[in-house]
Order: structure tokens, then sequence, then C-alpha cells
């Protein structure tokens, strides 16, 4: 016999152990089963699983475990990534807070050791937190970014990409942390607003040159008066910025400069002489309509000196502090204290025209912190350009595609927008880049050191000193292969042939375009396939009330926690049935509770069905059974089969949760088994036997329709169940084959009756409950117009209708009593005598106060929703929780009216 309870901290980490020792987890050997195959987006090894993590990876578990029960050859192929910034970060504050020297101290070989280290003892904590989430992952073939077959994938890669002509180095502005004193994706720069100023310049102009500046307007805007100025206004917000101009844009089309253009002003400070240029860039409507150029440290002034010819001059070094080539005074300054002496520097000498307060986005590195700068310096770049057009015509062409469909938007827009990929990175921990250095600057791209010196030897005709590129590979370079690199490619494994393309990729709509658009781009370049035929994109996952989880709103929510709490199963079945693909995942506790209650109904129907002596029987064959109840359960069973099915080849997981929830809640416990307890406590023991092995059936096919979702309950269930003297289980439900059960058990007869019956019992307790009719009471029931049909049913149901409803006693009339409420049951009408059980007058009174309440309820928030100004300011789940509470009240309104429309009815 079961437990009372069930203890998923006693049960979770005996068959995960069980399930990963059985080698459940591997794929098929089977040749002639179909793949199925998902590679999981490899979490940081620094990281620990968040609840984003926890949806992700729950919805590939689900997904992989119904295709293994289906028979197909299922890989979730699991890895972690390196994560050079991030890891590079952690083990440096180790360091520091054990007091040991800083890696630029240490040395390059010393520190990439130390975090060789870290990564064997503390590295990859996050993988055994997905066992603890069910991962049912093939932990024989787990990779990392860093590994040898790995490695070998990047460096193949990189130097084809450079011989194709690819891959090549170019003197281009990056986001720079200076903290770091590394290039950073864009990805890893935030947006902060913070308070800051446009400082308003006064650059002279040059060899005595003077115009006419327009100092008021008429109502058109047309200059009535003008000034004579020998300077030109720029406005900034970084004027340390200005030691590096090296030129002034204007509008083409601006009349107040057309004059100045190719004339030149005088730096301030330096004394450098710096063009007047035209291009669209320059805004006439802002400030001066002139703003200032510094090539090498702004992304715009880049492409503007491009256009116009300027030179780029860096006046930063890597730690963010004024070089050589300013000012002598200024050498060595950092950014900001350079800030505050120029701009005092233009205040003293008359300058400086106006200061404008302002707030402003400035750019952050998100793990530093530091403000980042534009930065010009050598780089590697990926043609991206070239890389995305295949990538491009891949979705549109539907080779592989995006669920939900609206993402396949986004998509598009980056790739078709897409500028040269920066993958140099100036760390230590990462692929170091295959590239060596000459005497004279001459680069060898090669796979090993000892090609790219025999590259250097035919060139140079003799043995030279050669030195490798000091930089790593961005992070995303190594993942962008990773749907074939963890297959063993450049080797030609059976894996790779075997498994390539891989079958589902679930991931986050925030790396759509940094991971999965380079993997479609590196995927179709070098295997001249997709990586993967279908993207889903997970939801957000939200608090309650729909706001975004942050540490600094003290509203984060641990599923680590919640599994101790409440248990593996209950988290992801929560996970499961709120990701729709049309929404965020607003998530409660008490959401979480919920679906925990479902399990505890699933095991308390299970040890119903034992203490009733429900169990298996050998051979038993659902096609066999007889009496309408079973056959009802059966066509239940088939349908439902059809609806998870079909939500998880979608895969629309909310909707295959939802057919689980509806047919093993309400169905099932609620229904079948109140249903089947007259007959199991009856005399008839042929119908009885039937009852007790349609029961350990259905339980069965629960099981297995449950598994992908709940698989630690179901998992226990199916093997406690096995002990209750049935046949054995030939073997562990995780590997039991997914039902297949033909259309014809749908029974219409047996299907129209019970539903009647269960449709009848529905509506009296709906009515009884809404007319505050006691428990106790059994009011009589009259059946008025009935058929042949219904009547038929009634004797055949009647001491079921008469038990479940709560009845005194069911007659049949030719019109309805008097003091009788109506009640549907199909062509005829049930007339239930209430009135000798209630006060009509009070019910009626408190129905009228309800349903004054929610249209008060209904007004307010109606009016709220219909304030432009409300729905402009509030926050987006404000306004949802609004519309919510709006369609709650209406339903609720339309329930009571109806109530009261029977009262009233009755006189």
């Amino acid at each position: 016999m079961l437990e009372k309870t069930f203890d998923p901290k006693a049960v979770e980490p005996r068959l995960y152990e069980a399930w990963e020792a059985s080698g459940a987890f591997k794929p098929s050997e089977d040749p002639n089963a179909e793949p199925f195959v998902i590679v999981i987006p490899p979490p940081n090894v620094t990281g620990s699983l968040h609840i984003g993590h926890a949806l992700n990876n729950t919805l590939q578990d689900v997904l992989t475990r119904f295709h293994r029960m289906r028979g197909k050859a299922a890989l979730w192929l699991p890895g972690t990534d390196h994560a050079g910034i991030a890891t590079q970060m952690v083990v440096e504050r180790q360091l520091a807070a054990a007091g040991n020297i800083g890696r630029r101290d240490m040395g390059r070989e010393a520190f990439v050791d130390k975090v060789w280290e870290w990564k064997a003892e503390s590295g990859g904590a996050i993988t055994n937190q997905l066992r603890r989430l069910g991962a049912s992952c093939d932990w024989s073939r787990e990779r990392f970014t860093l590994d040898d077959g790995l490695s070998a994938a990047v460096r193949k890669v990189f130097v084809q990409l450079h011989k194709q002509g690819l891959l090549y180095r170019d003197k281009r502005l990056v986001n720079w942390d200076p903290q770091f004193q590394t290039a950073i994706s864009d990805l890893e720069v935030e947006q902060k607003e913070v308070d800051g100023a446009y400082w308003h310049f006064a650059y002279p102009l040059a060899d005595g040159v003077t115009y006419q500046h327009p100092v008021a307007f008429d109502d058109e805007g047309k200059p009535t008066q003008y000034e004579t100025r020998d300077y030109i206004v720029v406005a900034t917000t970084r004027p340390e910025t200005m030691l590096g101009d090296t030129g002034v844009a204007v509008h083409p089309s601006d009349e107040r400069y057309k004059d100045l253009v190719g004339q030149h002003v005088v730096l301030p400070i330096v004394g450098r002489r710096i063009p007047i240029v035209a291009d669209d860039y320059a805004d006439p409507t802002k400030g001066s309509g002139a703003v200032k150029i510094t090539p090498a440290h702004d992304f715009n002034d880049f492409q503007v000196g491009k256009r116009a010819g300027l030179p780029s001059i860096n006046i930063l070094t890597p730690e963010a502090k004024l070089n050589a080539d300013v000012p002598a005074e200024y050498v060595g300054m950092d950014r900001f204290a350079a800030r505050k002496a120029i701009v005092a520097r233009a205040e003293e000498e008359g300058w400086l025209k106006e200061i404008e307060k302002t707030r402003h986005m400035v750019p952050h590195g998100d793990r530093s912190g530091v403000v980042i700068e534009p930065y010009l310096t050598d780089q590697w770049y990926v043609d991206a350009h070239t890389l995305a057009q295949p990538a491009l015509k891949a979705v549109e062409n539907g080779d592989t595609v995006f669920e939900p469909r609206h993402w396949e938007k986004t998509y598009f827009e980056w790739l078709r927008n897409i500028e040269p990929w920066c993958v140099s990175r100036q760390l230590w921990w990462g692929h170091r880049i295959p590239a060596w250095f000459g005497p004279d600057g001459s680069i060898f791209v090669e796979e090993t050191e000892e090609a790219a010196y025999v590259a250097a030897r035919a060139q140079f005709g003799a043995d030279v000193v050669l030195t490798q590129d000091e930089d790593v590979l961005d992070t995303w370079f190594s993942s962008a292969l990773w749907p074939f690199s963890t297959l063993g490619w450049p080797e030609k494994t059976p894996d790779v042939a075997r498994f390539y393309p891989t079958s589902t990729l679930v991931t986050g709509f925030d790396i759509i375009f940094f991971w999965v658009a380079r993997m479609m781009m590196m995927g179709i370049h070098f295997m001249d396939e997709v990586p993967f035929k279908q993207v889903f994109i997970n939801a957000l996952v939200r608090d309650e009330k729909g706001a975004k989880m942050s540490k600094s709103k003290g509203n984060v929510i641990d599923p680590l926690a919640l599994i101790d709490e409440l248990g593996c199963d209950a988290v992801r079945f929560t996970l499961t049935a709120m990701s729709g693909q049309a929404r965020d995942i607003k998530l409660s506790k008490q959401r979480i509770e919920g679906y925990r209650n479902f399990g505890t109904k699933l095991w308390n129907a299970t040890r119903f069905a034992q203490m009733n002596g429900c169990v298996r029987v050998e051979g038993f064959d659902p096609a066999s059974v007889t009496q309408p109840l079973n056959k009802w359960i059966r066509g239940e069973v088939v349908k439902t089969l059809a609806e998870v099915t079909k939500a998880f080849e979608a895969p629309a997981f909310d909707e295959g949760a939802s057919a689980l929830y509806r047919f093993i809640w309400n169905v099932f416990c609620d229904w079948y088994l109140e249903l089947a307890k007259p007959v199991l406590n009856g005399e008839d023991e042929a119908a009885k036997a039937e009852t007790r092995a349609m029961t350990a059936w259905v339980l069965d096919q629960i099981l297995i329709l449950l598994h992908p979702v709940m698989p630690f309950i179901t998992e226990e269930l199916w093997d406690k169940t096995a002990e209750e003297g049935g046949p054995a289980r030939q073997a562990m439900l995780i590997s039991t084959r997914w039902p297949d059960m033909p259309q014809s058990w749908i029974d219409a007869e047996a299907a129209a009756e019970i539903g009647w019956l269960v449709d009848t019992v529905g509506e009296i307790r709906s009515l009884r409950a809404e007319m505050n009719v006691p428990p106790s009471a059994k009011p009589a029931l009259a059946l008025v117009g009935a058929g042949e049909g219904t009547l038929g049913r009634l004797e055949r149901q009647r001491d079921l209708l008469v038990s479940l409803a709560r009845l005194g006693e069911v007659t049949i009339a030719d019109a309805a009593p008097a003091g009788t409420a109506p009640v549907v049951m199909g062509e005829a009408t049930g007339a239930l005598g209430v009135a000798e059980f209630i006060d009509v007058a009070a019910e009626k009174a408190r129905l009228t106060k309800e349903i004054a309440g929610h249209v008060g309820e209904i007004e307010k928030t109606g009016k709220k929703l219909g304030n432009s100004d409300f729905l402009a300011r509030a926050k987006p789940e404000v306004v949802e929780e609004n519309r919510e509470r709006l369609a709650e009240a209406e339903a609720a309104k339309a329930k009571l009216e109806a109530a009261l429309g029977r009262l009233a009815a009755m006189g």
C-alpha cells in the first residue's frame, strides 16, 4: 500500500540516480529510430539555476521525455559555456579576497591555471542543479566550450573563415570596458539613465572667417535678426573627447552654415585646425545644429569621419586615462577628471556658452559597472553580412521555423542590418586566437603553432620568431558552433552523421541576435544545413503582479527553494502549464502550491484504487469492456492522448498541461472514481472486476501521459503500483512507450449517456451552490419533457444521479411543480424543488446586493481602462491586472444574474 503522502525529498534523488544509472538518458541505439535532438543552451560555468533556467530546461525535458517515449532516438545534449569575462571576474575577485596578487602580476599562464583549478572545484554547479530539476540529459556526452574537441572546432572555423576572406583584422570602434580592458559585445552593455549635461562650446573660426547667425525669428520661423559671429557652437555630454575632435559637421541643407562648409575652426586647448563638413548626421533642429566629430570615440562620429575622410585620433589609454596624444597638462589624467578640468578652462577662457542639465542614457559594462567607452583598436572581425544571407533565406523559406512566429520579425530585422562582428577580446580566459605575428607584422593564421612556423618559413625563407596574438575569442564565437561542435565536428563522428541537424532549440528571446542567428550562420556555412528545424522562444518569467524579477525589487523567485519546499514536479507542472506562446508567465508560490495539490490528488486517487482492489490484470484488453462507465472513460483516455500528443508535437506546452489537468482532476478523479464507487461497493462481481481492471489501466495511461511533465511522482507510482499483485513492469516508466489507441475505442453512446449524467449532476450542484441550498437538504427533481432516450438514461443512472446530486427523489412530470428552479437535462428540463429549503426573498436580496457590488467594480475598472492617460502611464502589468479584474467581475455578474433570474421564475 502506498504511503499516505508523497515525499519528494526522499524520492527525487533516488529516482534520478536510478534513471541515470540505467542508461535511460542515452539515445536509443536502434539504427531505425528517428532522431530527436536538443542541444542545451549552455549555461555559464559560473552560473546557478534561476527561474528562467528552470522554465527553459523544464520545457526541453518535457520534449525530450515525450519523444523518447515515442520510440525516437532522443538526445538532449548538455554542456556549459566557459563564459570568458564572467569567469575571469569570479577568479580575479577570489584572488583579491584571498590577498593574492592580481592576474597581471601573476602572469597569463599562472592565472589561467588558477581558472582551471576553480572550474574543477566549483565550476559547473549548475549541472547538478539541472539534475535536481529532473533534466534527462545524456550526461555521458556533456561538453564544455573549452574542452579539447570544441577548441579544435573553434580553431578550424577561425582559420577557414580567414582563408575564405570572411574573417579579418581591422581598426574600428568597439565597446571598451576600461576595468576589464577588453572589447565587449552589445549584449554586455547596459544602458543606465544618469544625470548629466550638454556643455555648449564655442569653437573659433579659423582664418578670420565670420558669418551672420540668426538670433530672432518671426511667427513662421524665418530669421528677422542676425549677429556676426566668428565662432560656431557645438554641444557635448563628454567634454573630454574634444581633445580628439577632427571635424565639425553641419547638415547640407542648413542655411545658417552653408557658407562655412569647407572652412575650418581652431580646436580650443589643442590649437588643431579642423574642417567644417556637411553630413546628414547633423540635425538642424537639435541644439545649434552643429556637432563636434570625434571619430575615435563615438560610433556615429566614426561613420561621419569615414564619409568625410577625417582622421581618427585616439586620446585614451586602455584604462580610460588620457594618453600622449593630448596636451601635456592632461596626459595621464582620468577621463572624468579631465572633463572637469576642460569645463573649468572653457569657463575661464570664455568659450563655454551654456550648461544644459539633462538626464540621458549612458552605456555601462554589465559586469564591471563602469562607463563604457567607444574605443578605436585593432580587432578581429567576422563578415557577418555575407554569412547572414543564407541564414535569412533559411527562415524565409521555412527550413527553420520560429514559434511563436512573430519572433521571426526580430530575427530578420537584426540580420538585415547586421554589422561586422568583433570576435576578439582582450582577456586571458578563452580560446586563444590562432594567429601569429612575424617580425615585420605579417600575420599567419593557422590551426597550430607548427603550421604557422611552416607558413612563416615559406614566406621568409628562413626560421623567424613568431608571437601569438594575446587576445581570446568572444564567448559567442564558440557557442555559435554548439549544434555541431558538441557532436564531434570537425571529426566525421557517428554522432555528427546521426544527430545533425538538431530538431528543436528552446531558448529565450533575448539571445535571438547573439546566439540563435550566429548558430544559423555558422551551421549553414560549415554543415550546409540549418542547425535546427524549429526554434521555440520561451516566455519571460515575471512575479505574480507581472513585474520583471530583480534583486533590487526583492521579488526574485529561487527555483531550488521552491523544489525544496513543494517538490520538483509541482514547479515543473506550473512552468509548463503557464508557458503559453503569447504571454509572459506571472509566477506565484500559490500557483505552485495548487499544482502540488494536483500531484496529491493523483496520489490519493491511486491510494483509493489500491484500497478498492484495483490491480493491473495480465492480458486485460480495454476493448472488451461492457459497462457504459468504462466505455466512457476509455474514450476520454483516447481523446486526452490525442490532445496531449498534438500539443507536445507543436509544441504548445500549456495546452498539453491543460489537457492533462482537466482529464486527471476533473474527468478521472472527480467523476470516474465517484461514479465507480457504487460499482466497486456493489454486488455485481463481473462489473466490479471489469471496473477494477479498468481503473488500474486508466491509472497506467495517466502515469505515462503525465510523465514528461511530472516525472518523479509518476515514476514512483509506476513502481509502487507494480507491487500490488499485478504483473511485473517490463521497464521503468521513463523507458515505457507512449500509447497508441484506436479511435474506435471512443463509444459515442456511452459518451453521451455518461456525459448526460455528469452534466446533469454538475448543473444541479451549481444551482444548489448559487441558491444556498444546505448540503444536507435532499430536494426532489421532476423531469419535464423527457424523450425516450433521456428516460432510458434516467432509469439506468437513477441511483448515481440521486446519490451524486444529493436528491430526495426523481419523478416524471408534465409541468414544473411550484417552488422549483429549472435545470438543463438535454432536451428535457429538470425542476429542482429548492423553495422549501431556502428563504427566496432573502436569497433574491443577497444576489441583488452581490450583483450591485460587481456592477460598481465593472464601472470603476471600465472607467480606468477607458482613460487614455491611465493606459499611457500605468505599467503594462497593472493594465493587464485591471483587464483581468474587469473580465472576472463581468463573468461573476452574469452568473449571479442567471441565478437571480431562476429565483424570479419561481415567483
